[in-house]
């Protein structure tokens, strides 16, 4: 079968998808429709707004469908109609078997993290959080439970000291987005030898979760050790970002703090409470942690625009006797 002869239906909602489906049209791929979420109110003024995806595909004249509820009869009959041979899935939500199975050629997935580590809404964050050297992409096909499916191919990268949340998305964006064309290729051609993610994990085997973060789960744990925080704000950054309140003895109120960006200052000797400021309010914000202290580079007071430290010092002198919870 020629490239142009499968008819492939493509799910996604976020930038990170747009690249694939963008990747598949420029390719010559035949890309027949798009199902994506729903429009959503956004902005001051609360605006329904179309997803990335939603965005591109419009650009690019494709069907594009989407459903509120994905077992929505009028929706799989409009699915059966479409008669597609392939399915693939990009940053999207979890697929029904009554979808997932419907074409022929079945349904595969990209996910942004070397399966079987890291299931879940938030591989990206999670690798960085938890210190990794290296992660990747994995292309599977879809099964019952989420991330479990058969892996196609997977393609690795290092994490380097200077990659943040943002950084890190980009690169494998871009890297899923080859891996989606190399898996389509390798399915008309019929190449594929499917790999169950279950020869994958050793009986020692530590599988590492990606759950979905949330505002609470953000906040910053002093106690822990400064390379910890460092790759906590990082793996946050620059969405949905790290945070802290600054209390102070006076009695006001706490004030929240944005952490972007930040440095490792070793000091072996440290007896500050964790969370403790230190800063001379004109070039540097050092924060205590249980072995040393993390250097804040990149900060927004809430309310306020996002800034490097030193311009931020220069509007803006803290009390004295601060300590971040």
């Amino acid at each position: 079968m020629e490239k142009n002869n499968l008819r492939i239906l493509f799910m996604g909602t976020p930038e990170f998808a747009v690249e694939s489906l963008r990747a598949l049209v420029e390719n010559g791929y035949n890309v027949v429709g798009v199902i994506t979420m729903p429009d959503k109110p956004a902005g001051r003024g609360y605006k329904l707004q179309p997803s990335a995806v939603k965005q591109y595909a419009v650009q690019q004249g494709l069907k594009v469908l989407q459903p509120e509820k994905l077992k929505d009869e009028k929706f799989l009959a409009e699915l059966q109609q479409m008669e597609v041979d392939l399915q693939v899935v990009v940053a999207f939500r979890m697929l029904p078997e009554v979808v997932w199975a419907m074409p022929p050629r079945g349904t595969f997935n990209l996910h942004a993290s070397l399966l079987p580590q890291y299931r879940g809404a938030a591989p990206i964050n999670w690798a960085l959080i938890n210190g990794e050297k290296e992660t990747g992409v994995t292309t599977f096909f879809l099964s019952h439970e989420i991330d479990t499916g058969q892996i196609i191919f997977r393609e690795k990268t290092a994490i380097e000291e200077g990659d943040n949340a943002g950084t890190l998305h980009d690169r494998l964006m871009e890297m899923g987005a080859k891996l989606v064309l190399k898996t389509v290729d390798a399915i008309i051609d019929e190449s594929l030898v499917p790999i169950p993610q279950q020869e994958l994990i050793s009986p020692d085997s530590l599988l590492k979760p990606a759950p979905k973060l949330h505002k609470d789960t953000c906040q910053v744990n002093w106690d822990q050790t400064a390379v910890e925080v460092f790759n906590f704000i990082r793996g946050l950054s620059p969405y949905p970002t790290a945070w802290s309140e600054m209390r102070v003895d006076d009695g006001s109120e706490p004030l929240r703090f944005k952490w972007y960006a930040s440095e490792v200052v070793a000091d072996k000797n440290i007896t500050l409470t964790p969370g403790t400021l230190v800063t001379d309010h004109k070039s540097f914000i050092d924060i205590a942690t249980k072995d040393g202290f993390v250097r804040i580079t990149d900060i927004q007071l809430s309310g306020k625009k996002r800034m490097e430290t030193t311009e931020f010092l220069r509007g803006y002198t803290f009390p004295e006797k601060v300590i971040f919870s």
